[in-house]
This record gives C-alpha cells, structure tokens and sequence, in this order.
C-alpha cells in the first residue's frame, strides 16, 4: 500500500509544503502557504488535505545547531499538534537543522543554470525535510 505524507516547514511568515511517498522514499514541492505569525489559513491547509488525503504529516523541527530547542521549534509543535487536532492524522516532527541552508543553495544553484533565483524555498525545505524524515523511517506505520 503506498503511504502518502504531506511535509509542512513551519514559518511565522510562510508555511512550505510538499507531499511525498513511502515506496520511492521521495518527496516534491507542492506549495508556499502565508502565515500571520505562524497561523495558516486553516481552509487553504484543508484543502490540502482532502486533496491529497495523505496517510501521515511531517512537521519541520527547527532545533538549535546544538540540538537544543527554541522558540520555534515550540511554535512548530504547537503546529504540529494542531495538525492532529484538526485532521486526525498521525503528525511527525523531523530535525530540519540546515534544510532550509540546503534548498538556498539549490536555489543558488538553479539561479545560474537557468538565470533566475526568484522561488522561495520553503516548499523545496519541505521536501528535503520530508526526504529525511522518509529515509529515517522507511517502514513507519501510521
């Protein structure tokens, strides 16, 4: 059975999001949703997931490069469990120490290949945090 995942990177600002899958362990950008001070619009998340109907969620964990924790990796939770207060899925949190640092760079990257850099990252951050979480846990049971 293919396990379908939506990746949230959770921001005050904007919200990435991607949807990946437990077979190819792969995961792809799907949107950048705004945020007033770290709340969505809760329908435009709905929306998401009655389109998608995925299996399970994952919330982007921002800890410190220590490991420790902050304000919003706090927020994040929150985000989290609201997830699975509102939808009744199984929500994970993933470390995503440096994706965003990783999606910049393929940006970067992309922005001289094809002469633009003008995307914003959260949704590819969310894909490389989803990724991760996919290559942690290839068999993870909802």
């Amino acid at each position: 059975m293919i396990r379908l995942l939506l990746g949230f990177d959770y921001g005050t600002k904007q919200i990435g999001v991607a949807v990946g899958q437990t077979i190819t362990g792969q995961a792809r950008e799907l949107c950048v949703l705004k945020a007033q001070n770290g709340v969505p619009d809760w329908q435009k998340v709905e929306a998401l997931i009655k389109e998608w109907q995925p299996d399970a969620i994952v919330v982007g964990l921002p800890l410190n490069m220590d490991g420790s924790r902050s304000e919003m990796s706090e927020r994040a939770e929150k985000f989290a469990r609201r997830l699975n207060g509102r939808y009744n899925l199984p929500v994970h949190t993933h470390d995503e120490r440096l994706t965003t640092f990783e999606a910049k760079g393929h940006r970067l990257a992309q922005g001289q290949r094809d002469g633009y850099n003008q995307r914003p990252v959260d949704a590819l951050a969310a894909a490389l945090l989803l990724e991760g979480w996919l290559a942690e846990h290839p068999q993870e049971p909802a």
